[in-house]
């Protein structure tokens, strides 16, 4: 299914964005479009949230992310139990991050179940219509709309909307629809993981040691045998253990079917030829391990976003890649719909994630490599691999690598400024009204341009894009550039050097701004707002009670010249200072 966008005339439709799946991805991508005023309908298969454990934990890039959403509180307000200490696991060895006083990477012990509740909380105070037990079973497109036949709670009904997006997970249908190829490998390793107390007949030693009776001691971390890999972690004086398996099956799993104590306890007697005494399972789950990625991320008014775009061989990446697929492209969505994207603008969310994902799924196959290797020569590679994580720049790296804060996104022009395509600093500004940061101005997801040290000109230009881009003046201890330009995803896309000329920095500026938020607004308007001003559609109403949409906001509609040639020549063009190597869509 090959399909060129109309960016015409669009018909009536139910929804503006259809999202199928209400995972982290999708929930994450439903209340980013409500921001920027776009009507999402999120579709859901199951009638309500699982149970069967999947992620145990959040880390990375999204973190910040969620930070500057004024999100993060709310977060780890839900957390089961403290925040571990910063040590990572990579492959067989460990990135410790605990010597650090400003580590790279960081994780909340937010299990995936707990976080869909804080993401399904805020989709409803944005207003967001989720439908829980509604399966989708065709999808077709044309030049200007999705339609899609779901079979509801109610029976069978059909939805139109301008787009859909894709984020059911590894199975996906809506790539099956979109024609979309997925290549990779699958690993023939099962892993299973629990936490589980123990009866009163196993002992915990005071260094973690577990002592089984009829067989002896189990000791602490990893123990490699001929038949897989066991793992234990406990605590004295705590009931509760932490057990892992890694086995290579044939078989294959329904990942809908919830692992057993029984399952649990036979991997383990595999492993090790013991059976170990369960009184009680905390948190029971298996998964296996694919790298996969969508060859392209976009076909027509079909998107992919999360586990449907990438698949990848390690544990701890997949919801900050998902989550951060979203907050990508919502923006950009959003401004198709509401009549003011540039024509290169959607493409962007393929060239950038697709990039993203190149460089987790690179990492993630590396810790294959160094985990599942059993010989000598597999245990030399990972010592001297753990010997290179005891210097601080390696290890500052690889934590920069793991967490995604490494990426720089290509941006147009010949000599960007070293933070162009990157995550927005948290700047502390001081202003007339007090002081402020970047984080707490990016809680509304509208793009900015940061003024920090009084160029007039320059804000000047912006307030030609005044519907579109908020302009603030700032002062700050050390300003690591005159003006910065940043997007809704808080990534920097323009920046005028410390004391740049006006002859350079006006025209890079209004190239930057027409590439990234279309023509300027016509001198007649008046200001308003990103955000659209038609109340979410189809279903039962949902009352926004979210203080961002609290108050009445204008609609910016008005029609974009066409100029697609130059935005993609300019978004294609190599850059000389791009410190990663750009993966296309051929």
């Amino acid at each position: 299914m090959d399909v060129t966008t109309d960016r015409g005339a669009s018909p009536a439709t139910d929804a503006d964005v259809i999202i199928v799946g209400a995972g982290p991805t999708g929930l994450m991508l439903a209340s980013e479009l409500r921001l920027a005023g776009v009507r999402p309908v999120v579709l859901e298969r199951h009638p309500r949230r699982r149970d069967t454990p999947k992620a145990g934990g959040l880390g990375g890039q999204i973190l910040e992310l969620l930070r500057y959403r004024g999100l993060l509180q709310r977060c780890e307000a839900a957390c089961a139990g403290p925040v571990p200490a910063a040590r990572f696991p990579f492959g067989g060895v460990h990135l410790d991050l605990t010597g650090l006083a400003d580590p790279p990477l960081h994780a909340l012990p937010l299990g995936q179940r707990r976080l869909e509740g804080v993401l399904d909380e805020l989709a409803g105070e944005l207003g967001v219509d989720v439908r829980r037990g509604h399966d989708v079973v065709a999808v077709s497109q044309d030049g200007s709309a999705v339609t899609m036949d779901v079979r509801g709670p109610d029976g069978p009904y059909r939805l139109l909307a301008q787009y859909a997006v894709g984020c059911d997970g590894a199975r996906s249908q809506m790539r099956h629809w979109a024609g979309i190829a997925f290549p990779g490998t699958d690993y023939p390793e099962v892993n299973r993981l629990a936490q589980v107390t123990l009866p009163e007949t196993v002992t915990v030693l005071g260094n973690g040691d577990l002592d089984v009776p009829d067989f002896g001691t189990i000791h602490a971390g990893f123990t490699r045998t001929g038949k897989g890999l066991l793992g234990v972690g406990a605590s004295p004086g705590s009931k509760v253990v932490s057990v892992y398996t890694v086995e290579d099956e044939t078989t294959e799993y329904d990942d809908e079917k919830p692992m057993t104590v029984t399952e649990l306890q036979d991997s383990v007697r595999r492993v090790l030829g013991v059976q170990l005494p369960v009184e009680k399972p905390i948190r029971l789950s298996r998964f296996t391990f694919k790298a996969r990625q969508a060859e392209r991320y976009r076909n027509g008014r079909i998107l992919l976003a999360g586990d449907a775009a990438h698949l990848f061989p390690a544990t701890g990446v997949a919801l900050n890649a998902g989550m951060l697929d979203a907050v990508n492209l919502a923006w950009k969505i959003a401004a198709d719909i509401n009549g003011w994207a540039p024509a290169a603008l959607l493409d962007t969310y393929h060239h950038e994630r697709h990039l993203a994902g190149t460089r987790t799924m690179l990492h993630t196959q590396a810790q294959v490599a160094l985990r599942r290797g059993h010989d000598p020569a597999a245990e030399a590679l990972r010592e001297v691999f753990q010997e290179l994580l005891a210097d601080e720049q390696p290890l500052r790296r690889m934590a920069a690598l793991v967490a995604g804060t490494d990426i720089r996104y290509p941006v147009p022009g010949s000599y960007p400024h070293p933070l162009a395509g990157t995550f927005a600093p948290d700047l502390t500004l001081h202003t007339d009204q007090g002081v402020t940061s970047v984080a707490e101005l990016m809680q509304a997801a509208r793009p900015i341009l940061l003024d920090l040290t009084g160029r007039p000109d320059l804000c000047q230009i912006a307030r030609d894009w005044r519907h579109r881009v908020d302009v603030h003046t700032a002062k700050v201890d050390r300003r690591p550039a005159d003006v910065l330009l940043i997007r809704p995803d808080a990534h920097i896309v323009w920046a005028a050097t410390v004391d740049e000329p006006d002859d350079t920095a006006e025209p890079a500026l209004r190239e930057a701004l027409s590439f990234w938020f279309g023509t300027p607004c016509p001198k007649r308007t008046r200001p308003g707002s990103l955000m659209a001003t038609h109340p979410v559609h189809s279903g039962p109403r949902r009352v926004s009670t979210h203080p961002l949409l609290a108050a009445p906001v204008a609609q910016d509609t008005h029609s974009q010249e066409e100029a697609g040639s130059v935005e993609r020549a300019a978004y294609s063009a190599q850059s000389p200072v791009r410190t990663i190597k750009e993966s296309r869509d051929k």
